[in-house]
């Protein structure tokens, strides 16, 4: 038998080991049927691979389909056993029995179960106490097929569970939305964003970089460079945010400017034919419901731009439900995350950046008036005061009547 040359030999080794485990039986098997009598023999010791390997993959070949249809590579069943098969129904058990002593749960619900193991501490568990070696992939999988999954806690429960009328309310927005959206009337939502201080403090967030970016590891205000308060208002129709950024402090007074900046320069533009303003805000802050100031603020602001201003405060501990909150603020957030805010251009540069494949926009101006703290409302103002307050539930709902507009009516 005319054998190969060592030069033929050793490309041939070569590419039986770049093979996986079938091909390297057919290739074996396939040389092996060229060289006939003798030949499993010789290719086995040239592979360096069983003879039986060799007459397995010659049997293989000799009976291959006309269209080859079976795409695995080992038989059924092939390959090493799963650990549940491994160690048996036993293996739950015992997993249960490590969670047990650590597993807490809510004392009102059952089925709130949680544990402070991690994968790799039950792994250790089973090793020392029951003997069962797996692996962390093993553990995950008796995590999810025993409905323990990774959560995060989420900030969904009232502090105050139970607030008096608070359905009602939401009722009641959702009434007066749904009035001014039929009467192409403005809805808006107003809140004051957080705080933000100017200066070489932390932000979360990631960007590239070249280098590292290094900030102060304290954040004290003394340290700051000046004080952002991005007092916003979001137009629910339009889909777009109006930023007004002040640097002094978050007063009614602010908060009635920035409206009144709103609407002379975007609000009047885009509804010229407008007869009232849809205001959706929180009942605390600089516009609170319980503020006779903003209160004041609001009727000369009413007065002054001649279009009623119709308020709906949400419950206290409410907030999130605010349009602004979910729809305009985590988007501002998003454009400015991991930026050290050097300068008030820089913050306004960014901000003006916000936008969603939904088409949210935002608009930003600065305000660099300062503001009093502390304004009481003047003495007579209780007395006369013109706003016209709710039947139902009048303290989170009242509206602010021109003055020329009261006039006609009481004429």
């Amino acid at each position: 038998m005319e054998t190969y040359s060592p030069e033929v030999e050793e490309p041939m080794r070569r590419f039986y080991h770049s093979l996986n485990e079938r091909d390297r039986r057919h290739f074996a098997g396939l040389e092996a049927l060229r060289f006939g009598q003798g030949g499993r023999s010789y290719i086995a010791r040239v592979l360096g691979c069983s003879r039986n390997t060799v007459s397995q993959g010659a049997r293989e070949v000799s009976n291959l389909p006309t269209r080859e249809v079976e795409q695995r590579i080992r038989k059924t069943g092939g390959g090493r056993k799963r650990d549940s098969v491994t160690w048996g129904p036993g293996l739950d058990e015992k997993f249960l029995t490590v969670l047990r002593d650590h597993t807490a749960g809510d004392p009102m619900d059952e089925r709130v179960r949680w544990t402070n193991l991690t994968p790799g501490e039950i792994v250790q568990a089973l090793r020392t106490e029951h003997e069962v070696v797996v692996s962390r992939f093993v553990v995950y999988q008796l995590l999810k097929k025993h409905d323990y999954r990774r959560r995060k806690a989420q900030k969904r429960l009232s502090l105050k569970p139970e607030i008096k009328n608070r359905d009602e309310q939401f009722k009641n927005i959702a009434r007066l939305k749904a009035v001014f959206e039929a009467s192409g009337n403005p809805i808006v939502s107003m809140d004051t964003k957080k705080k933000e201080y100017l200066g070489n403090f932390y932000r979360d967030g990631h960007l590239y970089t070249l280098t590292e970016l290094k900030t102060y590891d304290h954040d004290f205000h003394r340290a700051s460079d000046g004080l952002l308060i991005p007092h916003s208002i979001y137009d629910l129709r339009l889909n777009v945010g109006y930023i007004q950024l002040g640097g002094s402090h978050d007063t009614s007074e602010f908060a009635c400017d920035s409206f009144r900046h709103w609407w002379h320069t975007y609000g009047r533009p885009h509804y010229p034919t407008a007869t009232a303003i849809l205001v959706l805000c929180d009942g605390g802050g600089s516009n609170g419901s319980r503020h006779y100031r903003f209160k004041q603020d609001l009727q000369a602001l009413a007065d002054e731009i001649g279009v009623e201003i119709r308020m709906a405060h949400y419950p206290p501990y409410c907030s999130k439900y605010n349009p602004i909150e979910h729809r305009f603020f985590p988007h501002l957030t998003r454009a400015c995350q991991g930026v050290i805010f050097t300068s008030r251009e820089l913050v306004k540069e960014l901000m003006e950046k916000t936008t969603t494949t939904t088409g949210l926009k935002a608009v930003v101006h600065m305000i660099d008036k300062v503001y009093e703290i502390g304004r009481k409302a003047t003495a007579d103002f209780k007395e006369n005061m013109r706003l016209i307050f709710d039947d139902f539930l009048p303290r989170w709902n009242y509206r602010a009547i021109p003055m020329a507009t009261t006039t006609a009516q009481v004429i």
